[in-house]
């Protein structure tokens, strides 16, 4: 038998010994501490007591794990806004920033390792029973683009992965010629020292970003999986309508790396929410183009689901959902209802929003198994 899997009653992580100084705070190595308790219910099950960490004389209805906001980013996309992080400290970008974080292109094997922990669990924490499903419920992907989803899928249900996008060489923020010293540069730099370095104590891995970008095979769950539709999903950043020109410049080959000189700060977040594309009109740096970088549509979304082959089929989403352009169902296991709901704005923006229909559709299925 090998060891149990990493979960968090077991373990959990904890800051370590320091690495390097910063002019803010220290870079720490990371360190595993004790678990934190498992927090059971048992006035809410009736006879049932807890004995030795286990829920006894009580029937488990389901196991499931949930898994959400895993926000796989293609981190050379000519259409993020990470030059918005410069504007970190203005009160009007608060709700855009941050855009780019300096851990974000090892999300792809951070996802695979979750992917292999699930595949160990072996029963739930307290009631024993194995895992019948995982539940993800949005935000997948980070920028409503086709090579994004792809990624999450094939991760989720195993095959080729492919994190990179665009040439053959990393060429976004944290390249070592990129023109911003706001961003961490992984490789040594001939230039000024990043605010990471300097701020925060990071230090130099070079090489770093050609390895976690490089093509792997995914293992896949073991375990069937049901998806869910969030606002990473449907819009920029998770908040700006997908425009003509947002869409156009996703597959183009400038990637901007400044705010526009007439940009007006007064109104971001509503021009971004309306039109993020007025942002990208100020100092850019060629990138390569890559087609599959393309936005993706709900039907689209739902599409994918159902071509993936994967179990169940269609991740919960439904002939209906391909029909209908929704994406919102209810999926049956013995004993339990679980339903899936659509709130993202069509309108833009991360604010969530059900119409009517929806809430009709959430009576009669939740009527239905009263």
């Amino acid at each position: 038998m090998g060891a149990p899997p990493p979960l968090t009653p077991d373990r959990t992580i904890d800051a370590g010994g320091v690495l390097r100084r910063g002019s803010a705070s220290s870079y720490r190595m990371l360190r595993s501490t004790a678990g934190e308790s498992h927090l059971a219910r048992p006035e809410l099950g009736g006879a049932a007591v807890l004995a030795g960490g286990v829920l006894r004389r009580a029937r488990p209805l389901l196991s499931l794990a949930h898994v959400t906001d895993l926000q796989l980013a293609d981190v050379q996309s000519p259409a993020r806004f990470e030059f918005f992080n410069r504007e970190a400290a203005d009160p009007r970008f608060a709700l855009l920033v941050p855009v780019q974080r300096p851990q974000e292109a090892l999300a792809p094997h951070a996802v695979e390792a979750m992917v292999a922990t699930l595949n160990r669990v072996a029963g739930g924490p307290v009631g024993g029973a194995p895992l019948q499903v995982v539940v993800t419920t949005g935000d997948g992907i980070d920028n409503a683009q086709w090579n994004e989803l792809r990624m999450f899928l094939t991760l989720l249900d195993g095959g080729p992965v492919r994190p990179g996008s665009g040439g053959s060489r990393y060429e976004g923020v944290q390249s070592p010629d990129w023109p911003d010293d706001i961003f961490w540069r992984p490789d040594p730099s001939s230039g000024p020292p990043d605010v990471f370095r300097t701020a925060y104590g990071f230090g130099d891995h070079p090489g770093l970003l050609e390895r976690a970008l490089a093509d792997f095979s995914a293992t896949g769950l073991t375990v069937p999986w049901l998806a869910c539709f969030g606002n990473h999903e449907a819009l920029i950043q998770g908040v700006g309508l997908v425009t003509a020109g947002v869409a156009a410049a996703m597959v183009g080959g400038r990637k901007p790396s400044r705010l526009p000189a007439d940009a007006d700060r007064d109104t971001a977040v509503e021009r971004f929410t309306d039109g993020c594309d007025v942002f990208l009109g100020g100092a850019d740096v060629a990138v390569t183009p890559d087609r599959d970088r393309r936005p993706v549509s709900r039907r689209e979304f739902v599409d994918a689901h159902l071509a993936a082959g994967g179990r169940p089929a269609g991740h919960g989403f439904t002939g209906r959902n391909a029909r209908d352009g929704t994406c919102y169902y209810a999926y049956d296991l013995p004993g339990v209802r679980l339903v899936a709901l659509d709130t993202t704005c069509p309108a833009g923006a991360a604010d969530g929003s059900i119409d009517a229909d929806q809430l009709a559709w959430l009576e009669r299925e939740l009527a239905a198994v009263h």
